[in-house]
């Protein structure tokens, strides 16, 4: 198992590095009357200008402490990421190449994520069900994508991973997991790693509380959040086992989530309830534990006396493992 270094780069290089050839310019002239000097990118709204080189923008400064290999692999990032931004309410660019698709699983309640870049084919998978792999694999050979990476946002122990299975169903797939997780996979993620599928990026951002290898995955091009069992709609997940912290968990949820921007959809793991996606505005309104003072929050969680998740003994020793056993 390595770590991860195909399309996932670690933030090593400082982002003042002059790393920008005459190309990478002129991939950016096309609008230059809107962006005469990089360090003014700064002051941009969801409804003006849009693009990922913003050196003084807090959340772009991070994606930009990357390792990149090449000036060609800036140029088409840069390229990729240049034009106006409509937000919708699912939080999705129109009119773009950026695929995605929720999937579900009855019995554990589980949500898996497909998302991908219709130009370059290129696609990832967030969270698949072993039992639902093939489903999974008809549909991206159906759509024709080649699908990058199979990712969970944590160690699951309601239900058993399908990383491992779709590996052999769609050969050159690599699995990803935090490295916290303990858990095997091909490549594993620290906090501000960047998984890259065609022009589209997901942030890792590290979460822990429910276990300590949980990661939110977030698309600022989308406005969109993929935050496992760390937060769920109206609620969060449980922390009585798998090294679990209340305290923990509640300040992954404010210290990394709730300080997204409102309008940012969230899609959590799993709901029981019916419910697709929230956003971030709606749970620092509406979600009844997280909006509780810390202490009161670890009280109500302390006491919500759930029974032994039924899959757990089975679960986890397979997720160790990729889901193989």
């Amino acid at each position: 198992m390595t770590q991860a270094h195909h399309h996932i780069h670690p933030r090593t290089v400082n982002y003042k590095t002059q790393f920008f050839s005459s190309r990478m310019r002129r991939a950016i002239d096309t609008d230059k009357s809107r962006m005469e000097d990089f360090e003014n990118i700064m002051t941009i709204s969801k409804e003006t200008y849009f693009i990922t080189v913003r050196l003084l923008h807090r959340e772009s400064r991070m994606l930009l402490k990357l390792s990149f290999s090449t000036a060609k692999t800036v140029e088409r990032l840069v390229a990729c990421n240049v034009g106006r931004v409509r937000w919708m309410s699912t939080g999705m660019e129109k009119g773009s190449n950026f695929f995605f698709r929720q999937l579900f699983d009855t019995v554990s309640s589980t949500y898996t994520y497909l998302l991908g870049d219709m130009k370059t084919c290129e696609a990832v998978l967030i969270d698949p069900v072993l039992e639902h792999a093939e489903r999974d694999a008809a549909l991206i050979k159906e759509l024709g994508f080649n699908l990058l990476y199979a990712m969970n946002t944590h160690m699951h122990a309601d239900h058993i991973t399908g990383t491992g299975k779709l590996k052999s169903l769609l050969p050159g797939t690599k699995s990803v997991i935090g490295k916290a997780s303990g858990a095997q996979a091909d490549m594993f993620l620290i906090d501000g790693d960047v998984v890259f599928f065609g022009c589209y990026k997901l942030l890792a951002t590290a979460t822990p509380g429910h276990t300590n290898g949980c990661l939110t995955y977030i698309s600022h091009e989308q406005g969109i959040a993929f935050t496992g069992d760390t937060l769920l709609i109206r609620g969060c997940g449980r922390t009585d086992f798998q090294e679990g912290s209340s305290e923990t968990l509640y300040h992954s949820v404010h210290n990394k989530i709730f300080t997204l921007p409102e309008n940012y959809t969230l899609y959590p793991a799993h709901d029981y309830k019916g419910q697709t996606a929230t956003t971030v505005g709606e749970e620092k309104k509406y979600n009844p534990r997280l909006t509780k003072p810390l202490k009161k929050f670890i009280d109500i969680m302390d006491k919500l006396n759930l029974p032994y998740p039924k899959m757990i003994d089975k679960a986890v020793p397979a997720n160790r493992v990729c889901g193989l056993y």
